[in-house]
């Protein structure tokens, strides 16, 4: 090998290896302190783009388990309200039973009858302040209530749930005020409180069975966000006592390179022998 001064090749090949190892420590240093594997596209660009994928699912899930997590909020006051009807129903239902006696004077039935009355108005305005959301739920106004449970734009990422209507009107449970006043009203009522007994029962079933329904699929949407965010952590999380390991030996790359390049730069200085 001959022996020049103008170009230190041995400098020049110590300089490139101490820039990689440079650049690697730099990488270590970059995943050590974020955490992070993959901190930018350079890094694992495939990886960055399945990373992003799954934590927007992962968002998009969380969404969605609020959103069922209100649908059994909705559900469950609607229940409330219709265990309250229930409850006002039977009431009416020893009402009408009492009027039923023939040995009551129309000045005695007047009292059951005229519980009975205000009776069917706490019905109406239970139904009618019963909401959630600002939708009414057992009015009738709303007849379907949508939940969005999903991350995808399907028919299985959506459930409906049908409400019906708990006033006392024809379409709901179909009770009359004043019609007490006689005994063949107060038989007549006693018809009409049994079937306002069923509609009753069956809202109260189709509340109960949405309810478990949604907290079944709250609980298949909890293991899916636990194992979308273990899947994005595969990827984009740093192992620590693997880039721990890589640390330790980009830095020990730098002293080295630092010291060999120290060591070629000092070669040319041998051509100063040949001078003596």
């Amino acid at each position: 090998m001959s022996l020049v001064i103008n170009t230190n090749v041995s400098a020049l090949i110590a300089q490139q290896n101490l820039s990689a190892s440079n650049s690697q420590l730099q990488v270590s240093v970059q995943r050590l302190s974020s955490g992070y594997r993959v901190n930018s596209s350079a890094d694992d660009a495939a990886g960055l783009g399945r990373a992003d994928q799954l934590r927007s699912q992962s968002r998009m899930i969380q969404a969605s388990m609020r959103n069922i997590n209100d649908g059994v909020s909705a559900m469950e006051i609607s229940d409330k309200a219709a265990e309250q009807v229930t409850n006002i129903v039977t009431r009416m239902s020893e009402l009408a039973a009492s009027a039923a006696q023939g040995t009551l004077d129309a000045t005695n039935r007047s009292y059951y009858s005229d519980e009975f009355d205000k009776l069917i108005s706490e019905i109406d305005r239970i139904a009618n302040t019963t909401e959630f959301g600002g939708y009414k739920l057992i009015n009738g106004d709303t007849s379907t209530l949508t939940m969005y449970i999903g991350f995808k734009n399907t028919a299985n990422d959506q459930l409906s749930v049908t409400l019906n209507c708990l006033t006392t009107g024809a379409s709901g449970l179909n009770l009359s005020s004043g019609i007490l006043g006689s005994i063949t009203g107060a038989l007549s009522a006693l018809d009409s409180i049994s079937a306002a007994l069923k509609t009753v029962g069956d809202a109260r079933a189709i509340y109960g069975a949405s309810t478990n329904r949604l907290t079944a699929a709250l609980s298949n949407l909890t293991v899916t966000f636990t194992n979308y965010q273990a899947a994005e952590s595969r990827i984009r999380d740093a192992d620590f006592a693997f880039e721990t390991a890589v640390y330790t030996r980009n830095q020990i790359m730098v002293q080295a390179g630092t010291s060999v390049l120290a060591q070629a730069n000092t070669q040319p200085q041998s051509a100063l022998s040949l001078l003596r």
